[in-house]
């Protein structure tokens, strides 16, 4: 599904380069539910970045689904994103003037997707994620917990193969954490890809693949071999 060869990524900071990511090497099967971790500044924010094709880096290869999307332009990308990528925020970027229904239905507004296959969709996925009885609600009268079950159905609305959550429970109670991850962990039961960023341990050893980043580099374990692994702090 996902595979790294070689992958750099420097940035410039005044007179200093910055080596983001130092010749990244990973494959991520499909349906496979990985964890990234590691102290802040290792590389996991452009890792993610690159992953979500928001970023391109300076060298190597990107494969996503079969397909080198190291070199496509930016339109190429956009559409790419659109079909394969599903992302979840810490922050939930919800749209405040909009009801939570409309907050699902805008990635299929962009999309082009008709009016009455929108609402039949987006109400299928706010159902899906438990709020029946909050369609009609704007951001501000949810609760986070709820605020992040609708960013969730607005990711998977579109049906993507790959779901990129980014410390999708780090601005919740421990109650709602749960159950964000929950559906998370069930959305990947049924197939999908889940990349997931976190700076929790206990979440992070919920996964089957522990990616740990350090000083741009990435090290791989996975579950069956985790008695070794001891997460980043």
């Amino acid at each position: 599904m996902i595979r790294f060869e070689n992958i750099c990524r420097d940035f410039q900071v005044g007179d200093e380069t910055v080596h983001a990511l130092r010749d990244v090497n990973q494959h991520i099967a499909k349906g496979e539910y990985a964890s990234i971790m590691g102290p802040s500044g290792s590389g996991k924010s452009t890792l993610l970045n690159v992953l979500g094709l928001l970023d391109t880096p300076d060298s190597g290869h990107y494969w996503l689904d079969g397909r080198d999307v190291s070199q496509l332009s930016d339109d190429e990308l956009a559409v790419t994103r659109q079909k394969v990528i599903g992302f979840v925020f810490q922050s939930f970027h919800l749209i405040q003037r909009m009801t939570a229904l409309e907050n699902v239905e805008l990635p299929m507004v962009l999309a082009g997707v008709a009016a009455s296959e929108r609402r039949e969709r987006a109400r299928a996925m706010l159902s899906r994620t438990g709020l029946e009885d909050r369609m009609n609600h704007r951001p501000d009268q949810l609760s986070g917990g709820q605020r992040q079950r609708v960013a969730i159905a607005r990711s998977i609305v579109m049906e993507p193969k790959v779901l990129l959550a980014d410390e999708p429970t780090g601005n919740l109670d421990s109650q709602s954490g749960k159950e964000v991850l929950d559906i998370l962990e069930s959305l990947h039961e049924e197939g999908l890809t889940l990349i997931l960023v976190t700076h929790d341990p206990v979440i992070g050893q919920r996964s089957h693949l522990h990616l740990r980043m350090r000083d741009g580099e990435i090290s791989a374990q996975r579950k069956e071999e985790a008695s070794a692994y001891a997460p980043a702090g």
